[in-house]
């Protein structure tokens, strides 16, 4: 035999099998010796790589004389199966990994000969390296160490079996909701947190991965401080005084060379996770070796007790008051502790030190000792309380207090609550396989296997480690955290075969490797989510080095984790990471929930042992923990993931993954219409739902856009809102224009910030497109109750009738659609959201009863900043037979049942004569409907006529609403207008030709009577309300019905004029003829 270096090694097998796989390592093994088999030869340069056992076989044989000659087929065969079976698992041993596939493809793109590689290797991970080990190495931990014997000892073992039951049970659910959601696709690089957000949304997903990126980068904190405490335990550099502050800096030492080691690669990480398994594998075993052990031949650490009370084991060797030194009896070590050094004298010692006793107990009793009947029950203890021993005689005496530092104390006050939230760090760490899915060969089988099976591994573990601790190990030394009863080892390592440094070094690797794979994994995880950019304020920390390794991530995670450091504490620290697993675990079990009971088409697992009743369980358990694990943090947990969630609602990029939040809301929103089905909302729940009818100019762009900040400042963001627009056309031909219009109302919509919907409809006349929102916006019960539209600017000097048409029109409609009718008026001076009116009057003219709505809409209105500070006057009309005093008392009253505050005025109205400007203003009117009905008049004798009887008071032009392009004008020849007598209509009909002359004959009509006294009454109103409220923010007005007969629309609208004239700020409203507002609770 002789060794070739490794450029030099091959494997050759001239047979008739295949060539022989593996690579060359740097010692090899060559058998130099042949063997005729069945004519063949068989040349072996063997390297020790994964053909060793192959090579081991073959350099035994020849030294015990074993002859390869003869049928070699069947010991051939065997050979080769033993030889794959070894060298494969070998193999899988040496290139074990426990980091993700993330920072494995950034180990690969550092390797130089990576770089070169072309082609990449396909996942070839199997579920025991690929799940299996790696979920035992995550789960398996510090608190299995340091705190599950101290656990034991405070809450005695049926309440410890309780504890890790409930742990283990929950991350058991937790594991089975999860191999659901990860058979159900790849899950890339990210984990929890690509579930939880492709689940519930990136709303969920960014809260809970942020919470989970957080209980990771506090788990590099504990696993470090448990760490440093071993440490610090096993070596004399630890004084209760400094205790503190040596954890601050030999963690914060700790913590900046485990950051250097992750920055400058995962691939060092890497080549060290084999040796932190065994480690954790070792420990485990030497813990259940010593406990075998002890049956026989329990280790000797003999317990130090005066009276009931344990003392420290630091500082004397001799348990005893005196030693015997010859014939001479000298004072112990243990005396000049209690008592001034050198005396003998009683009076200079402690009083209970004279009247108690100095014993020695066994420590370790064994399991056949019968020591788990005292370790059955808790025995919770105070901050500063003592450790005692039940059973032990002892002399109740005073004690000083400067000699409580000699006994061994408890440094938290304990309970059942707090060793719930310090226990379940160590049953976390199940994510590791699905965090893994890509380097997987069979995922959908591995995952759910690996996990459950390494769940099913630590429970077991944890129970009978609890049943051992319980049955080996004194309680006094099970209570004592830092083993200062035992000569300061680890409680865990007394226990422990051959020897307590077994724990120590396999405790401390195990510890610093799972606090490597944190900081490794934490980065990668903020990375995921930065990248994914649903955070702004997050983008940084997706770029890193050029290789993709997260650089900002990685000292984040480090600043974070030196603030867990900082608190020094692993107990409190603990807690801390519990609440944000069990954040995580709960979103985990809500989404596997949500996507069972929603049954979403894509929902198709290939792990069928789930449901959804054990994702509720599970997500239960997880917020009673998080509740009996310490409310307050839990609390603190819930705020931090509410106030992230609503910063990604309102300032997130906005993603649509498909997620179960989105089929959620698509499931209540079809049982709440379902519901609302049912009837008409009460009165009590009556709130103006908007159809907000918008007019756009020539560039689709919305004409008057306070309409839509009145609806916004209306609304506050509740009820419904639908905004709508008509666009005369062809739909087939104006389709694109109609999208052009949707968004270019949705983009005024969030200007305005209106929360609502859009809807544009393309008809051959903008009226009948009008009628058609009118009858179709909405959706079964969730549909519109009130129309907004704007009033018709420059109706009087237009040319087309069909300008105020149109709104007459749509009046009618919304009547006969029991629909109520906003219209404001001047809308253009409308505040804006961003103005503020410190004072002022928002004034009611209630002229007629309307159900409610002139009363409800300053409530409203009121509720907005802009009108917050505005007050409420309402004004009714009293005639001169009205009792003015009772009605404004009567108003008052009703007001102050319908619980608003508004100062009431009753505003007299006495008859008088009609004035020569009333009788004037009725007979323009009248000649200007006269002239426009005459029949086919031309162009420019229509703008002559019309502009003789230009009122002087009228706006300036700005433009009309919903003008229907396409409509004729068709007045029947048989209408005449009511102020006519038949003979003149008669010889209207006999003179058509003869313009000039029917002009004249027109400026000599008398007006109609009723229309006299309907002006009267506008003017006379008019000047009530320009005189009481000409200062007012706003003033509302019940809006009059219009004419039955069509023959008056036109009357109407200059009713309606006269009425509103002098006014800066008017609300047109008209009710939809029921109440909208009660005085009953």
């Amino acid at each position: 035999m002789r060794c070739l270096p490794a450029c030099e090694c091959e494997c050759v097998i001239k047979f008739e099998y295949n060539n022989c796989p593996g690579s060359c390592a740097n010692l090899c093994l060559i058998l130099s010796s042949k063997a005729e088999i069945n004519e063949s030869e068989i040349e072996l340069h063997a390297c020790l790589s994964p053909q060793l056992g192959f090579v081991i076989l073959c350099c035994i044989w020849p030294l015990f004389g074993i002859s390869l000659e003869g049928d070699f087929s069947p010991m051939w065969e065997l050979l080769k199966s033993f030889n794959y079976n070894l060298s494969s698992l070998l193999s899988r041993l040496v290139n074990y990994t426990s980091i993700t596939q993330g920072a494995k493809e950034h180990e690969e793109e550092e390797s130089a000969d990576a770089s070169r590689q072309k082609t990449p290797k396909s996942p070839n991970m199997g579920t025991l390296m690929g799940v299996y080990l790696p979920c035992l190495q995550n789960i398996f931990g510090v608190i299995l160490f340091l705190r599950l014997t101290w656990i034991v000892g405070m809450a005695g073992i049926i309440q410890s079996l309780l504890i890790v039951i409930m742990c283990c049970s929950c991350t058991m659910l937790t594991a089975i909701s999860m191999s659901a959601i990860a058979t159900n696709g790849v899950v890339p690089a990210g984990g929890a947190y690509f579930m939880i957000s492709r689940s519930l949304g990136p709303e969920f997903g960014g809260a809970v991965g942020l919470c989970f990126y957080l209980g990771t980068t506090f788990a590099s904190a504990m696993y470090i401080l448990g760490a440093i405490e071993i440490f610090l335990v096993s070596y004399p550099l630890r004084s209760d005084s400094a205790l503190l502050n040596n954890m601050r800096v030999y963690g914060s030492l700790c913590l900046s060379l485990m950051a250097v080691v992750v920055f400058v690669g995962v691939k060092y990480v890497n080549k060290l996770a084999s040796l932190f398994l065994a480690c954790v594998i070792i420990s485990i075993v030497s813990i259940y070796a010593g406990a075998i052990k002890s049956i026989t031949h329990p280790p000797d650490f003999p317990i130090c007790m005066l009276g009931n009370r344990t003392l420290k084991l630091d500082g004397f060797d001799v348990c005893a008051k005196t030693v015997m030194s010859g014939n001479i009896t000298e004072l112990s070590q243990l005396w000049n502790r209690f008592c001034l050094p050198g005396n003998m004298s009683s009076t200079h010692c402690d009083d209970y030190f004279l009247h108690n006793n100095v014993t020695e107990i066994q420590g370790i009793p064994g399991l056949a000792s019968g020591i788990i009947s005292d370790n059955m029950w808790g025995n919770y203890l105070q901050k500063g309380e003592i450790l005692e021993k039940a059973g032990l005689q002892s002399v109740d005496a005073h004690s000083a207090i400067e000699y409580f530092v000699q006994y061994v104390s408890v440094d938290i006050t304990t309970s059942f609550t707090l060793l719930v939230g310090i226990f379940f760090p160590s049953a976390t760490g199940i994510m590791a396989g699905s965090n893994r899915s890509g380097d997987l060969r069979d995922a959908q089988k591995s995952i759910p296997v690996g996990t459950i099976l390494a769940i099913t591994t630590t429970t077991i573990v944890y129970l009978s480690s609890v049943v051992l601790f319980g049955s080996c190990i004194e309680g006094v030394v099970l209570r004592d955290k830092f083993g200062d009863a035992v000569k300061k080892n680890l409680v865990v390592g007394t226990l422990s075969w051959p020897s307590p440094w077994v724990i120590v070094i396999g405790s401390f690797f195990s510890t610093i490797g799972a606090g490597l794979q944190s900081l490794t994994g934490a980065p990668r995880l903020l990375q995921a989510i930065a990248k994914d950019n649903i955070i702004p304020f997050l983008r940084v920390f997706g770029h890193g080095k050029s290789n993709g390794e997260p650089t900002w991530a990685l000292l984040l995670t480090g600043l974070i984790a030196e603030l867990g450091i900082l608190i020094a504490s692993l107990d409190m620290v603990a807690p801390i990471l519990s609440m944000f697993f069990l954040m995580c675990y709960l979103f985990v079990n809500l989404a596997c929930a949500v996507q069972t009971l929603l049954r979403t088409p894509n929902w198709r697992p290939r792990f069928k042992y789930y449901h959804w009743a054990l994702s509720f369980l599970g997500m239960s358990m997880c917020l009673a923990l998080m509740f009996i694990s310490s409310w307050y943090y839990a609390i603190v947990a819930m705020g931090i993931a509410g106030m992230i969630y609503k910063y990604i609602e309102y300032q997130g990029a906005e993603k649509e993954w498909g997620d179960g939040i989105r089929g959620l809301s698509l499931s209540a929103a079809r049982y709440a219409l379902l519901r609302l089905e049912a009837g008409p909302p009460h009165t009590k729940n009556w709130r103006p739902q908007l159809l907000v009818l918008l007019k756009l100019d020539e560039d689709l762009h919305v004409k008057y856009p306070r309409m839509l900040t009145f609806a916004s400042q209306l609304k506050a963001g509740k009820g419904l809102t639908i905004v709508g627009s008509v666009i005369q056309g062809n739909f087939l031909d104006s389709f694109g224009e109609m999208q052009a219009a949707e968004q270019a109302i949705k983009n005024m919509m969030e200007i305005e910030r209106v929360k609502g919907f859009c809807q544009v409809v393309v008809a051959a006349k903008v009226r009948e497109g009008i009628v058609h929102l009118i009858q179709s916006c909405g959706l079964g019960g969730m549909k519109h109750n009130t129309v907004v539209m704007g009033w018709p600017y420059g109706w009087r000097q237009s040319e087309d009738p069909r300008v105020w048409k149109t709104f007459i029109n749509t009046v009618r409609c919304t009547t006969a659609a029991h629909l109520a009718l906003m219209v404001p008026k001047n809308v253009s001076f409308y505040p804006s959201n961003h103005e503020r009116f410190t004072d002022g009057n928002i004034d009611v003219w209630w002229i007629v009863h309307d159900g409610g709505m002139l009363m409800l809409l300053p409530f409203l209105l009121k509720q907005h900043k802009v009108w917050r500070k505005c007050k409420m006057r309402i004004f009714t009309v009293a005639q001169m037979d009205d009792n003015s005093i009772q009605m404004k008392k009567d108003l008052a009253t009703f007001l102050y049942q319908l619980r608003i505050e508004a100062e009431v005025e009753v505003v007299e109205m006495h008859d008088s004569d009609i004035s020569a400007y009333t009788y004037e203003r009725t007979l323009m009117m009248e000649q200007r409907s006269q002239m426009l009905r005459q029949m086919r008049l031309s162009s420019a004798e229509k703008q002559r006529e019309a502009q003789l009887v230009k009122d002087r008071h009228s706006l300036v032009r700005m433009g009309s609403l919903y003008s229907d392009e396409e409509e004729e004008v068709d007045v029947p020849l048989d209408k005449v207008q009511m102020t006519w007598t038949r003979e003149k209509c008669e010889a209207e009909r006999k003179n058509r030709s003869n313009a000039p002359e029917n002009f004249r004959e027109l400026m000599s009509l008398k007006p109609d009577q009723s229309n006299v006294r309907r002006m009267h009454t506008a003017v006379k109103l008019n000047e009530v309300i320009v005189n009481k409220s000409h200062d007012a923010r706003l003033v509302l007005l019940n809006m009059p019905g219009p004419p039955r007969n069509a023959d008056g629309n036109e009357n109407y609208m200059e009713f309606l004029e006269v009425l509103t004239e002098g006014l800066e700020r008017v609300l047109l409203v008209r009710g939809g003829g029921r109440e909208v507002i009660t005085i009953y609770s």
